[in-house]
């Protein structure tokens, strides 16, 4: 055996490279812009600018190895990324067209700090802020291999709350307060509780939970059943009729090429590997 040793890269700009030219792998982002200008009063340049699985804007800056300024940088592009929306959204529409441009989500904007470490005040940092942070830590292995890890993930700055908001809309009409609604809220414990730094997000059509990226999306309940989607190739499970079904070549709300059908308790039980195997994806 030979030991292939981490290593950090030579130049910022190379981590740089290599997130953009993959960034939808990577991070679960389109990405939209590199080196994007602020203009000449706000004096700033975004590394990378993106649009995430769920619509909402993703500013990406990156740092070779630690910068104590990486988080704050971030923050203030941030800042004048809320008070640019129409340009954002103009250049949503350029790139991606008209369809994406009218569904940015902007109750949650996100920040991801690319860095070769980060320190424990970093980590306390973000969790101060009221803001969506995710710190990522990348290591590149001989000439091939590049790994990112999360470090910590917040979602509005602070910690989610454990419970889920209810649901609104017709499609979860007469369901919030029975069985339907009780199992939505026991998905919800469960995928919260796959490990640290899961955030859930909210969508007129789903209800998404990632960590960097989607791993599940939770449509409203239904009068009989609850479905769910995962990141899980659907050629590496056993499909069971009535429970789990292939729906790589269908349209359908959220991401994920694999549809869990939950109608009891039990259910949420059998699904559970599913659900871990979409996390650690």
């Amino acid at each position: 055996m030979t030991e292939v040793v981490p290593r950090l890269a030579e130049v910022e700009a190379d981590v740089q490279g290599l997130v953009e030219a993959h960034m939808e792998t990577l991070l679960g982002v389109r990405f939209l812009a590199s080196e994007y200008s602020t203009g000449p009063l706000h004096g700033g340049r975004i590394d990378s600018l993106g649009l995430d699985e769920n619509g909402s804007p993703v500013i990406v800056e990156y740092k070779r190895g630690v910068d104590a300024g990486v988080i704050n940088q971030g923050l203030f592009y941030l800042s004048w990324l809320l008070d640019h929306r129409d340009e954002f959204e103009r250049l949503v529409r350029d790139r991606l067209g008209a369809t994406a441009a009218s569904q940015v989500l902007w109750s949650g904007p996100r920040v991801v700090c690319v860095a070769g470490d980060f320190t424990r005040y970093d980590v306390h940092a973000v969790r101060e802020h009221r803001r969506s942070i995710d710190l990522v830590r990348y290591r590149l292995f001989g000439s091939d291999l590049l790994a990112l890890e999360t470090v910590a993930a917040v979602s509005g700055g602070v910690q989610m709350a454990r419970r889920a908001r209810p649901w609104s809309g017709a499609q979860a009409a007469g369901v919030q307060g029975g069985a339907m609604g009780e199992l939505a809220g026991a998905v919800d414990e469960v995928l919260l509780g796959l490990g640290a730094g899961v955030n859930r997000v909210e969508r007129k059509t789903y209800r998404a939970y990632q960590r960097l990226r989607n791993f599940a999306c939770v449509c409203p309940p239904q009068r009989a059943k609850l479905l769910v989607y995962l990141k899980v190739n659907p050629a590496d499970v056993t499909l069971v009729p009535g429970f789990t079904r292939d729906v790589s070549g269908l349209g359908h709300h959220g991401t994920g090429d694999l549809e869990v059908q939950l109608r009891t308790p039990r259910d949420v039980e059998r699904a559970r590997e599913l659900f871990r195997a979409s996390y650690a994806a």
